[in-house]
């Protein structure tokens, strides 16, 4: 796990940002794992940007987002199909049907859940996840308690979630109390995870991941166990980690080739 901290989230985006143009030109038919909130827009802008500015192709790129509310449809300003195109989407050159995201509007969620498991496998898998954090730990919308193996499937929202996602909402009470969300063990079969936090509201939640012991209790938890982690916060998510200075030294005196 390498623990990436620079001075704002803008920085932290285009430090993302060029991870992930790398990977394209390496594979331009890249499969990436995409999440919603408010965590990653610095990132989706940076790419934006990129595509815009540098030329950036999407145009081969398959994606499948980690998550969606049950009952909302599309077209909901607080669903993540619309996020996303209002994000990330509509300013690349991505082909929408190569965009995937939970249906949480089908009739039979279960099949649902079963066929985007097969999707993600019939893609060759994800070869990079972006991941943010919940202030109680949870990645996706894997709350505390999760099976460190859990497949897609539909969870219940915790209160804390619920109450935390109220803003995106006009309505408190309108907050879907349902989702479908890739499992723990969908995102721990990337073959790379990309984390990020910003703000003093995640810096416990940050430390407790990063440094604490591996538990179901703090679903993040489980990325120390994977062999290709980043995770990429600004100066105030990292401020209680008690390994912080070491984490700063590392970064800075990468060797050459490392970069």
């Amino acid at each position: 796990m390498e623990i990436i901290i620079r001075p704002s989230p803008e920085e932290c985006a285009s430090i993302g940002g060029r991870i992930i143009a790398d990977l394209i030109k390496r594979k331009p038919n890249a499969v990436l794992g995409l999440a919603t909130g408010s965590t990653p827009i610095p990132l989706y802008s940076e790419l934006a940007r990129m595509h815009k500015d540098e030329g950036l192709s999407f145009s081969e790129i398959t994606t499948f987002n980690l998550d969606e509310y049950i009952g909302l449809p599309g077209d909901h300003p607080c669903s993540y199909q619309f996020f996303m195109r209002e994000e990330l989407f509509g300013k690349i050159d991505i082909r929408p049907e190569s965009t995937h995201i939970p249906n949480g509007e089908s009739d039979d969620i279960e099949r649902e859940c079963l066929a985007y498991e097969q999707a993600i496998a019939a893609s060759g898998g994800i070869d990079l996840q972006v991941l943010g954090i919940g202030s109680d730990g949870h990645i996706g919308f894997n709350e505390p308690g999760s099976s460190l193996g859990s497949r897609t499937r539909i969870k219940t929202l915790t209160g804390k979630t619920i109450e935390d996602n109220a803003r995106f909402f006009e309505d408190p009470n309108q907050v879907p109390r349902h989702c479908v969300t890739m499992g723990v063990g969908t995102i721990m079969d990337s073959a790379a995870l990309m984390l990020y936090a910003f703000g003093e509201g995640k810096a416990e939640i940050i430390s407790k991941a990063v440094e604490g012991p591996v538990s179901a209790m703090v679903p993040a938890s489980i990325l120390q166990m994977h062999p290709c982690v980043k995770v990429i916060v600004d100066e105030a998510a990292a401020s209680q980690l008690a390994n912080i200075e070491y984490y700063k030294e590392v970064y800075q005196n990468k060797p050459d080739w490392q970069k």
